[in-house]
């Protein structure tokens, strides 16, 4: 089964579950905003990806937390994603043993299809 994660009104996910829904292919949707992610979820998923993948600084709430006037390490930043979900770099797709981060369709049909 495909899951995805990420918020409603992103664009990114939005292309992501076009994708899927252009292919057929039937998955799951985690909305950030809903419901929560637990810490060994997005340990799970550190273990797949680096932080600079996972961890968006270019996001909205990373500018009204001001995290980059921290200057934050890997380690503060995975802290960071633990409290703060919005923070996770939109869509995240678990499947199978994949984990795919932000929206590439060339990924997309390599792993999805």
């Amino acid at each position: 089964m495909i899951r995805v994660y990420g918020i409603k009104n992103c664009d990114s996910v939005k292309k992501a579950l076009s994708f899927l829904k252009k292919h057929a292919l039937e998955y799951e949707f985690h909305d950030f905003k809903t419901q929560e992610l637990s810490r060994e979820q997005i340990s799970s998923w550190l273990k797949k990806t680096d932080i600079k993948t996972l961890f968006n600084s270019r996001s909205t709430t990373y500018r009204t937390l001001k995290l980059k006037e921290l200057n934050l390490t890997d380690e503060q930043k995975a802290e960071w994603l633990y409290k703060e979900n919005m923070l996770i770099k939109r869509p995240v797709i678990e499947y199978n043993s994949e984990l795919l981060v932000g929206y590439n369709e060339d990924n997309y049909t390599k792993v999805l299809l």
